[in-house]
């Protein structure tokens, strides 16, 4: 039943196609220029792609949580990236929020037009001394009439150097909400181990008038949909383990030592066992949790877990990937290289593997 719902053949055609054609003979020039170009937003959202898991209503092409999974394994299996996927669906944390919000204005302002590629959105919560801290928001929203007067800065903001709009953590009189901000200042763009592609930024805001009803949630709405951030990150990591396996896998049939081909050696063959197992297993426990997230279900332990053990999972698989690959494994621009330096991040973004141990401690009653 599950292979079946995540089949979607003419989508993951699509999708690959697409990929194939607008995003792998540029990736390399795009991971030195540290962003992807605005028009990579408008060309996949002229093929529906940024709209997938968004309502029709909101003007999104429908589609569910599987539809989304589906996109990010084809792009990061056809030599796209989690950088990548950074950078070019973003949307995906900073949009919800005004959606589920119902305020209309806000939604022809800001989702339609990112839906359709013109605008980009960010989600800006991390703060220099906060981290993983949520409840510790000190970015100020002081109430002036109509209007909040925002005060702060963010750090390690996604998409925060391009971005259009900022839907943005603050600390009211009322406590946590959610605010989307324009007119931010980008105080700096930051360099990174990982996703050079996608662009991170440090954001300030100084004075920024920000209308009240601009306000888009508060704390529980803000917590409500990490679970569906963190799986995409578990997704990219499974995705990124696979395709670094599928890769190894040629190498080692190629790649010939001593007169013999790496994959006669069982040395060899035991290691890619380990790393398909790991794979597996990754992929079977992050889709199970991502179809009951899917049907309605709140999970926050289960949805820990399924993030650790797919970061545990791709950790192992792009370690070995360039063990295996030599010294070719570990030249800039081979693909196990990028996927080895992108990978690193997923164990800190999202909610570090501290923070999901954490979750998953107290479910256990420790």
């Amino acid at each position: 039943m599950t292979t079946d719902l995540f089949a979607k053949p003419e989508l993951r055609d699509l999708v690959r196609n697409f990929t194939l054609r607008e995003i792998v003979p540029h990736l390399a020039d795009w991971e030195r220029a540290g962003e992807v170009p605005r028009e990579l937003h408008r060309k996949a959202a002229g093929l529906g792609l940024l709209g997938i898991g968004f309502a029709e209503e909101v003007g999104g092409e429908g589609g569910d949580l599987t539809d989304s999974i589906v996109v990010t394994e084809e792009i990061i299996q056809s030599g796209g990236s989690s950088g990548l996927i950074a950078a070019l669906f973003t949307h995906g944390i900073a949009l919800p929020h005004i959606i589920d919000s119902g305020n209309s204005e806000l939604i022809d302002r800001f989702v339609r037009p990112t839906l359709r590629g013109e605008l980009i959105g960010c989600l800006a919560i991390t703060e220099p001394d906060g981290g993983s801290d949520v409840a510790g928001i000190r970015t100020t929203a002081k109430a002036d009439g109509d209007r909040y007067i925002v005060n702060g800065t963010k750090l390690f903001i996604t998409s925060g150097a391009r971005a259009d709009f900022a839907t943005t953590a603050v600390r009211t009189e009322e406590g946590v909400r959610l605010v989307v901000v324009e007119g931010f200042t980008v105080t700096r763009t930051l360099e990174k181990m990982g996703w050079h592609c996608s662009d991170t930024a440090e954001l300030s805001f100084v004075d920024v008038p920000v209308p009240r009803g601009h306000d888009v949630g508060g704390f529980h709405a803000l917590m409500r949909h990490f679970a569906a951030e963190r799986i995409s990150l578990a997704v990219q990591c499974y995705a990124t383990a696979q395709r670094c396996l599928d890769l190894t896998v040629a190498w080692v049939r190629d790649r010939h030592t001593f007169g013999r081909p790496l994959a006669s050696r069982q040395l060899v063959r035991h290691r890619l066992a380990e790393m398909a197992r790991q794979v597996d297993v990754a992929r079977t426990y992050v889709r199970h949790t991502a179809l009951r997230v899917a049907s309605g279900e709140r999970l926050v332990t289960e949805v820990a877990m399924a993030k650790n053990t797919a970061v545990a999972a791709c950790d192992h698989v792009v370690d070995q990937a360039v063990q295996l690959h030599g010294g070719l494994g570990y030249l800039r621009d081979t693909e196990v290289e990028r996927h080895y330096r992108d990978a690193r991040i997923m164990g800190i973004g999202g909610g570090t593997t501290e923070i999901m141990n954490e979750i998953i401690a107290k479910q256990l009653g420790v």
